[in-house]
């Protein structure tokens, strides 16, 4: 992920496109040292109506375990192997096409190799060897007879010169002719697309003085940020960083070329200089997102090309190198319980007691019978993976210097059973945030504890929304 410094003055404050709107996916990294064993993880998909995933390499056992699962595969040959991908021979290629995709196709359903990732910024200066590396990895994969899989690389929006007004996108002048237009030609002539990786949060992050949170997170219905280019109007950031790069492209006269979103995501939890990383922006960025796309159509330059998104990450990842944000950009926690509750599926949309709320409020999908003073509430719970000593610390200080009311979890109040550390810490750490207004950094506690936007269950207690 490479920062896009996406400023403007907010003056208001892969697949065929399906019809009817785009799709959701999810990228499937594994920069951690605890998370579920890739047949869980497959059945964590599965449950969760994911039907396509993205990865980072070609790992052996998760390719195994997604065969004849039904769940299409983006795979990934990384930078260090450009070099030798690119050999004028082939020989690297071809030996790595058979090794790696054609022993498990199509038991495992690869639809796509994504050659490199964000090498523009790559360290290593990898960009030379890109377009070469794709065409063997093609040409292998056509002796193979499997040409049906897709190749392309994942680009940075920081490959954008200029980035605002959307209109006025272009890409780098020493990267266009070098490389983009090799890249874009090779796309177009192999029926393949361009992946992009595209995320608000840094813009935000970075401008939160001049671009409004409810834009960023699709919040802002009717904001009226108007390029004077075109006369199109935005409501929301994420389309404007996209056509930003659809208009780079049809600078170089590729604007027939297809785009999927490769990666973008909000993370839940941040340094202190991280603007904006919590799990409420979080849950109302991805969950917004994925409204948008199941139900929107495209963007005001591509109004007809449906949006087809990868989600990043299916998992908080804890050895991921950098800032707080990069290990924790996750939908779900190495236990496979959800980090924050939304929709990722149509039906999910539409099932009863799923409610889109206008405003400051999140998406929130309740199971079972929720009440109705839920809707378009926020509660914060203790973790289940956190440290006995901290979850004691953050009990001890929320009914302590924190003020919350802990009255129901004394013995014999109503709130007491069950009797466990997790669910008093539940009930003290929810009463803190409430009392402090669900104010962003409010549910945390050293890290053990973390927001969910339906009520949460622990006997018949009952949690309250407000003070």
């Amino acid at each position: 992920m490479a920062i896009l410094f996406f400023a403007f003055l907010f003056l208001l404050s892969f697949s065929t496109p399906s019809e009817g709107g785009g799709s959701i996916a999810v990228n499937y990294g594994r920069i951690a040292d605890n998370l579920p064993q890739p047949a869980q993880v497959v059945e964590l998909l599965k449950a969760q109506g994911i039907k396509k995933v993205k990865l980072f390499d070609t790992d052996s056992t998760v390719l195994t375990a997604l065969a004849n699962s039904g769940i299409t595969v983006v795979v990934a040959l990384p930078n260090e192997l450009l070099s030798s991908a690119a050999a004028a021979d082939g020989s690297f290629s071809e030996k790595w096409v058979q090794t790696n995709i054609a022993q498990y196709y199509p038991a495992t359903q690869i639809e796509a190799i994504a050659v490199g990732n964000e090498v523009f910024v790559d360290p290593n200066n990898t960009t030379d060897f890109l377009v070469p590396a794709m065409k063997n990895v093609y040409n292998s994969l056509v002796k193979h007879n499997i040409s049906s899989i897709k190749v392309s690389s994942p680009v940075a929006l920081s490959s954008l010169n200029i980035s605002y007004p959307p209109s006025a996108g272009v890409f780098k002048p020493e990267i266009i002719e070098p490389v983009m237009k090799p890249l874009l030609e090779f796309l177009r002539k192999t029926s393949s697309f361009l992946m992009v990786n595209a995320y608000p949060f840094f813009a935000y992050s970075a401008n939160s003085g001049d671009i409004s949170l409810d834009y960023a997170l699709f919040r802002a219905a009717n904001a009226n940020v108007v390029d004077p280019g075109t006369g199109l109007s935005y409501s929301n950031l994420f389309e404007a960083q996209l056509d930003a790069v659809f208009a780079a492209m049809k600078n170089l006269q590729y604007d027939d070329v297809p785009v999927v979103v490769s990666e973008t995501g909000w993370p839940s939890k941040g340094d202190e200089n991280e603007i904006g990383a919590s799990a409420e922006n979080a849950a109302a960025y991805n969950g917004n997102l994925v409204k948008r796309v199941l139900t929107g159509a495209g963007t005001p330059l591509r109004p007809n090309q449906s949006l087809n998104v990868y989600l990043f990450a299916l998992f908080n990842e804890n050895q991921k190198t950098g800032p707080t944000s990069e290990k924790n950009y996750g939908l779900f926690y190495p236990s496979k319980e959800k980090v924050y509750n939304i929709p990722l599926t149509m039906e999910a949309l539409n099932a009863p007691g799923s409610t889109q709320v206008n405003g400051s409020k999140v998406q929130v999908t309740s199971a079972g019978e929720a009440p109705s003073a839920a809707v378009g509430q926020t509660w914060c719970v203790a973790s289940s993976e956190a440290e006995e000593e901290k979850l004691q610390a953050g009990l001890d200080y929320a009914c302590g210097e924190g003020g919350a009311d802990c009255r129901p979890i004394q013995e014999s109040a109503t709130c007491y059973n069950p009797n466990t550390l997790v669910a008093h810490a539940s009930y003290a750490f929810n009463s803190y945030y409430q009392k402090k207004a669900r104010g962003a950094g409010t549910c945390n506690f050293g890290g053990a504890a973390y927001v969910v936007t339906q009520p949460p269950r622990f006997g018949s207690c009952e949690f309250p929304t407000g003070y």
